[in-house]
């Protein structure tokens, strides 16, 4: 929801780097904390946002813990079946729990979220704890938020992407996107009817070709038919598509990556900027009509979200501190930070594009009045307009937007027209009133807890018509020159002199017209003006520039530092200092961006600068590491390197699992600066790829793109392909790859069977054990295979395909998923918990033992305790034979707990 606490676009500003963390064991319980503000009760009293009879119902529901709410996330084909284990497993028994005479209320389905796939529960925890249905309940609420099916996420939250009516092949912006429950609903909406699309793709090229296909799920078939009117084609089914989710803090953006990387999306790309100045996005240059490149081509967003860091009193109910905390001033201090952030979104937006803005604030200064200050400055209605969604998501009861509101300033006073406030000095600007020109803020959406038990909210869906110049902020007072020289020499003229000394008339000029710096307008665009360099004036410290430093980056993960004043004076020195200038290593602005035109050129300007198009220098791991502490500490990232599509190592993996040539080999990236596939290969969607490439070297911070494809596996034989499809990867080319690699699987027994044992042996008679897998196990070479689990009719059959990777070892076989997948299928499949069995622990001790005594035989025969005392010269084989033994052991192991470490996170192949 909109962020509470934070910076400019997703930052945090009042925590430094060595400041306590709350100490969880001194949490009170939230009926223990006193919930009453005068001042925060009496200001929205005073609104009247609600009616009279429903004064005591919003006070009360405020009060009141918010319920628990989830998501079923993922493709409809992923959730749908989940869905479908809540509704015929865990209601029917708890509907069948009573509770002092009365029965238990179960979880029910939000009314207005498409396909039932949102659920909130209001069953009180004391009630909870008591009866095992909810225990059970419970558990599978855990186990499928483990593996990314269900995603627990504020009601009031899931609406701002329901309205952003994303359809295929959209490009869209998250810009204030930590924690990542709605990149995540995004992320989803953009993949929409991929699967299905791709199915029918490949229906009809294997076909063509000859190859064996898999028969589609029920759902898959049902989805088939929506899209073949509606669907995006473009590149075989594929989403062409992008979301790209920023937030400001780097680590929140690796909290970001954690949350939506479950998805395994390669249309995803996670940066870390402050939103108020986002850069523009350079796109690869297209050859026009006369043959030549067209430069200067910038992505622009069909759909932007701006979900801004607001004071956050709608989440009182879950965030106690907000009625021991809320004062009037937290809500003017980040009114224009609010204010940047909408109107850099607009800018960015296609015209004809949406952007959506929300806030877990119902302060109208947050809201309205920022809604209302962004149409302004981009040139009122005529350029954005307000988007009436009354007609959308029935069901959800909602309040419409104020028109008319009173402001608070810092102490108390309420005023309602800027006309009181005007002429003093003060916190309070123009803009947190009410505008002049007639808006149609009702058209904006209010949510109030007592409407439907939720958090309080507000969302407004904008249209950008047409494109845009935006107003400067502060754009200076228009007065003609000849008026003010006049009145200045007439002051001058009626003040006495001496008659013969000028000085005393130039100093008066002085005090009337200081000299001052002549101002940009406010016409720099948004990158220029954050990677804008600024000299001091006058010499500053190391030390006050550490200072400086830590404070811009080392901010609180909770709640901003709320500024008592709209715009506090910055440092002599430090007017225009960005807070991130530097660019990250090796990214110096690129001059023939537009953002570059008023920057400081290079000292140099006799050495002609390089063409914009000539490749950069390449650059080796140890000269972006040379450059990592830098600046205000910019986190090291790995950069960005893609393969050519006839690497040898590529066209080894094409060869092993004969990858049908209809899959796109342009696509597979390593995350190193010697372009070098050391350890793993990432794979992205074009539009990503094109991104990555285009902007490399350019400051824009990349923190994340790319699914984990190809991970590199340790195996004995040499004709063994030494690449393991990752679990992440799976998806996406398991329809893709030959029969030679493929094991079919369509009984449960034998499933379950594999989930719970890990490392049944296949050598000798055990295959046998493995059902219908078995005789095809045995003959399969060594090395990663894909297990698919076909739908088929009867008792013991599943009624949806599915996929996972399975490595066939020297001596035994293994699914290769995490055990906690493993423990969430065996509970959703087969509704067990069972401890899982791993083989491979006890065949390792038993051949270290049995390797231990020949090694400790070979010395005794060694040191003449052999029998005859003659030297038989094993030693070296027992060396040898040890060694082997743990050889194949690591083998077996391949796959046991699949890495999770993500580019970035101390990650890459390096």
């Amino acid at each position: 929801m909109g962020k509470r606490g934070r910076g400019r676009g997703g930052g945090d500003r009042e925590r430094g780097r060595n400041a306590p963390r709350t100490d969880r064991s001194q949490r009170v319980d939230y009926n223990e904390v006193a919930k009453f503000n005068k001042l925060f009760e009496g200001y929205y009293n005073q609104l009247s946002i609600f009616e009279d009879d429903e004064k005591e119902d919003f006070w009360a529901a405020l009060r009141r813990e918010l319920p628990n709410s989830f998501r079923f996330a993922g493709s409809k084909k992923q959730a749908i079946p989940v869905l479908k284990i809540l509704k015929e497993r865990y209601i029917p028994e708890i509907t069948s729990i009573e509770y002092d005479g009365a029965k238990v209320e179960p979880p029910t389905a939000i009314p207005w979220f498409p396909h039932q796939l949102a659920w909130q529960m209001t069953t009180p925890k004391n009630v909870v704890r008591k009866f095992g249905p909810f225990k059970s309940f419970q558990q599978f609420l855990v186990s499928e938020t483990s593996v990314g099916n269900i995603s627990r996420q504020e009601i009031v939250s899931m609406i701002p992407p329901l309205l952003m009516d994303i359809r295929p092949g959209m490009t869209v912006m998250d810009l204030c996107a930590a924690p990542g429950s709605k990149s995540a609903q995004l992320i989803e909406m953009v993949h929409g009817g991929e699967e299905s699309r791709i199915r029918k793709v490949l229906r009809d090229q294997n076909q063509r070709d000859g190859r064996e296909f898999s028969p589609d799920g029920e759902l898959v078939t049902e989805e088939i038919n929506d899209e073949v009117e509606h669907g995006d084609w473009s590149d075989q089914g594929r989403s062409t598509g992008l979301l790209i989710a920023n937030d400001v803090e780097y680590k929140r953006a690796h909290m970001l990556i954690h949350q939506i990387k479950r998805l395994h999306s390669p249309n995803l790309i996670v940066t870390n900027h402050d939103a108020t100045m986002y850069p523009s996005i350079k796109l690869s240059s297209e050859v026009g009509a006369d043959g030549k490149p067209a430069h200067g081509r910038y992505l622009k967003f069909d759909r932007v979200l701006a979900d801004v860091p607001c004071t956050g009193d709608g989440t009182s109910r879950k965030n106690v501190n907000v009625w021991k905390d809320w004062v009037p001033g937290n809500a003017l201090g980040l009114y224009p930070t609010q204010v940047r952030i909408l109107v850099r979104a607009l800018q960015m937006a296609k015209a004809g594009g949406r952007v959506v803005y929300s806030t877990c604030s119902m302060n109208p200064i947050e809201n309205e009045a920022v809604i209302s200050s962004a149409i302004e400055r981009c040139g009122g209605l005529s350029k954005v307009s307000i988007i009436d969604c009354a007609d959308q998501l029935p069901g959800l009861v909602r309040r419409q937007g104020l028109k008319s509101w009173d402001v608070m300033d810092r102490d108390g006073t309420i005023y309602d027209t800027w006309a009181q406030v005007e002429h003093r000095p003060g916190k309070l600007v123009e803009g947190m009133f009410p505008p002049k020109e007639s808006l149609p803020l009702d058209r904006c959406i209010r949510i109030y807890p007592h409407l439907q038990d939720t958090g309080g909210f507000f969302i407004t869906v904008l249209e950008k018509r047409s494109e845009i110049k935006a107003r400067p902020e502060a754009e200076p007072q228009q007065t003609e020159s000849k008026s003010s020289i006049i009145a200045a020499v007439d002051e001058i003229e009626a003040r006495p002199t001496n008659g013969t000394d000028p000085a005393p008339k130039i100093d008066a000029l002085d005090s009337i017209a200081p000299p001052s710096a002549v101002e940009d307008g406010g016409n720099t665009s948004a990158v220029a003006r954050q990677n804008k360099e600024n000299a001091p004036t006058e010499p500053v410290s190391p030390r006050k520039h550490t200072l400086d430093d830590q404070a811009d980056i080392y901010v609180s993960a909770k709640r901003p530092k709320f500024r008592e004043e709209v715009e506090p004076p910055a440092p002599r020195g430090e007017e225009d200092r960005q807070v991130h200038w530097p660019p990250p290593p090796g990214a110096q602005l690129d001059i023939s961006r537009p953002e570059a035109a008023n920057l400081p050129q290079p000292e140099n300007m006799n050495e002609k600068a390089a063409p914009a198009s000539s490749a950069p220098k390449p650059q080796t791991t140890a000269d972006y590491k040379a450059q990592r502490h830098f600046g205000h500490q910019q986190r090291y990232e790995e950069p960005f390197k893609y393969l050519p599509s006839n690497h040898p190592e590529l066209e080894s993996i094409y060869t092993f699992y004969n990858l049908s040539p209809h899959f796109p080999r342009d696509r597979f990236m390593v995350r190193n600066a010697m372009g070098a596939p050391v350890k793993t290969i990432y794979y992205t969607s074009r539009l990503a790829r094109e991104i990555l490439t285009a902007n490399e070297g350019t400051g824009i911070k990349f923190v994340h793109c790319g699914v984990k494809f190809f991970v590199k596996q340790d195996v004995q034989k040499e004709d063994t392909c030494k690449w393991r499809i990752q679990t992440e990867g799976l998806p996406i080319v398991e329809a893709w790859v030959g029969e030679e690699r493929v094991v079919r699987c369509w009984r449960t027994s034998t499933l379950r069977g594999l989930l719970v044992e890990m490392f049944p042996k296949v050598t000798g008679e055990g295959w046998r054990e493995l059902g219908e897998i078995g005789e095809r196990v045995r003959d399969v070479a060594y090395g990663c295979c894909v297990l698919r689990v076909e739908k088929r009719e009867g008792e013991d059959a599943f009624g949806e395909r599915m996929v996972m990777p399975l490595w066939r070892s020297l001596h035994a076989l293994n699914l290769m998923l995490p055990k906690e997948e493993r423990k969430a299928m065996l509970l959703r499949l087969y509704n067990e918990v069972v401890p899982l069995q791993d083989n491979s622990k006890a065949r390792f001790e038993k051949k270290m033992e049995d390797a231990i005594k020949a090694e400790n035989s070979i010395t005794n025969d060694a040191n003449g305790e052999g029998g005859d005392g003659e030297w038989n010269g094993n030693g070296a084989d027992g060396q040898e034979d040890l060694q082997a033994i743990m050889d194949a052991t690591s083998d077996e192991e391949a796959g046991v707990e699949e890495r999770t470490v993500e580019p970035g996170l101390g990650g890459g192949d390096t």
